[in-house]
């Protein structure tokens, strides 16, 4: 009997796998069409993993900074999305993806007023759109952290338009979209120039702009620590981004059928847990304690460093390079603090610009060329695997051209800012906190401190 219920059950089964593909494929359905359809949905998830960062940002940022401003980092972190996805839908995403002028920015696709809803290939630029909008939102959302705890709220809400209406979407055009770079063979796969250092040079120009919080800073230029309220939430932000940072390189390749995603996932992962090894040692090293807060943003790190050669690399060399971006990102927050004397209460500028930067040129040292050709990026070989220094160059002309163009467009929009509307919040308001000041609330409404004598 039960020999016999067995050998139904087997027979059941190779009908199944006989009969199955005869009715996918009924009815026009091709094995294109299945194709399409995985591509879409894979980016689709890929985008919804990378909007999951956003609560990510406004776990790290609120973490690292003071309980008194929570709620106004809270409300940039939302309000940067939202009024970014409408600037990138009605100009951003035709400046970035539009018909090229001159290499420069696009013409056309204004309004996402190419996507035609009647065909594939329209409906495929909606998911498409989606994707680079979660990007596009992923840059704003990092000058959140650097201009922390002294930035008027009306100043960030024009800030967030400009950055994903244009000073984005340009560098993005530049890289991504058939401009200048992208002739000149750049690789930056996943965006750690178009999206991080875009972050983090307009972050360094608002930074420098506001001016330090108060008492950071002394009179004979020593650096006062400024602790943030709440690690835990700060280390749970770490670990959101880092999930959703296996959307934002692997989705990259907008395609589920390209099994490189499976490579990219690997050395994303190990580029982050080396440099937050590194990072903590180096810590330990220079302070005498493994200091927990370097040590998650080493992670972050390691994270930004990887996604300009995360298809192009190979598992060890993703480990040296987030072990590299691991010791970097603590001497650079060390130096921009100490050394510059610029307040960047959560290190944005040293996470996302500097290890950006940096994650951009090791793609001409370490890119493979089986690694870049299995993802679709290009058979190229960076200086440690016989390139030459051909690539890294065009990595190096990258890395300085969007520097130029986000520091200046940014000091300038900032600048205008500040004449105009203002953009440091006063003394007093920064002593009350911004969430009491700017939204007439607390983040943290009934807690009470009592101290007895």
């Amino acid at each position: 009997m039960f020999m016999r219920k067995t050998a139904a059950k087997v027979a059941l089964a190779i009908l199944f796998i006989l009969v199955f593909p005869m009715l996918v494929f009924a009815e026009g359905t091709t094995v294109a069409s299945n194709v399409v359809a995985i591509d879409t949905v894979w980016t689709l998830v890929a985008a919804f993993l990378v909007f999951f960062m956003q609560p990510g940002f406004a776990m790290v940022e609120t973490g690292f900074t003071r309980a008194k401003n929570a709620a106004n980092i809270l409300m940039k972190n939302l309000m940067d999305f939202c009024i970014g996805s409408i600037a990138f839908w009605v100009i951003g995403f035709g400046i970035m993806f539009g018909a090229s002028a001159l290499g420069l920015f696009g013409t056309n696709g204004f309004f996402l007023s190419t996507a035609n809803p009647s065909t594939a290939d329209g409906l495929w630029q909606f998911a498409y759109w989606i994707f680079q909008a979660v990007f596009a939102a992923t840059a704003a959302t990092i000058v959140s952290g650097a201009v922390a705890e002294r930035t008027k709220f009306p100043a960030y809400l024009i800030y967030s338009v400009f950055i994903c209406a244009l000073i984005y979407p340009v560098v993005g055009h530049w890289i991504w979209g058939g401009g200048w770079l992208a002739s000149k063979g750049m690789i930056d796969f996943a965006g750690s120039t178009v999206v991080h250092s875009v972050g983090g040079w307009a972050g360094l120009a608002g930074a420098m702009l506001l001016g330090p919080r108060l008492g950071k800073y002394n009179k004979d230029k020593s650096s006062n620590a400024i602790p943030g309220h709440n690690i835990p939430l700060a280390a749970l932000g770490v670990f959101i981004l880092w999930f959703g940072w296996f959307g934002f390189n692997a989705g990259s390749t907008t395609s589920g059928t390209n099994l490189s995603i499976a490579t990219i996932a690997v050395t994303t992962s190990l580029a982050a847990s080396a440099a937050a090894i590194t990072a903590m040692f180096t810590a330990w090293k220079r302070f005498g304690k493994p200091d927990t807060s370097m040590a998650l943003n080493g992670a972050l790190a390691g994270l930004v460093a990887i996604t300009a050669g995360c298809a192009s690399v190979s598992p060890l060399s993703a480990i040296i390079i987030g072990a590299i971006a691991g010791v970097l990102v603590v001497v650079s927050v060390e130096f921009i603090d100490k050394i510059l004397h610029i307040d960047d209460p959560v290190g944005a500028i040293s996470v996302h610009g500097v290890c950006g930067a940096f994650g951009t040129l090791a793609v001409g040292l370490f890119a493979q060329a089986a690694y870049g050709k299995a993802s679709g990026v290009g058979a190229i070989n960076g200086l440690f695997f016989g390139g030459g220094l051909s690539q890294f160059f065009v990595q190096l002309l990258g890395v300085f051209s969007v520097g130029a163009w986000v520091f200046g467009s940014s000091l300038l929009l900032f600048s205008i800012i500040k004449k105009t509307v203002g953009l440091r919040a006063s003394d007093e308001e920064q002593l009350k906190g911004l969430d009491i000041s700017e939204h007439g609330m607390e983040a943290y409404a009934g807690f009470q401190i009592f101290t007895t004598e």
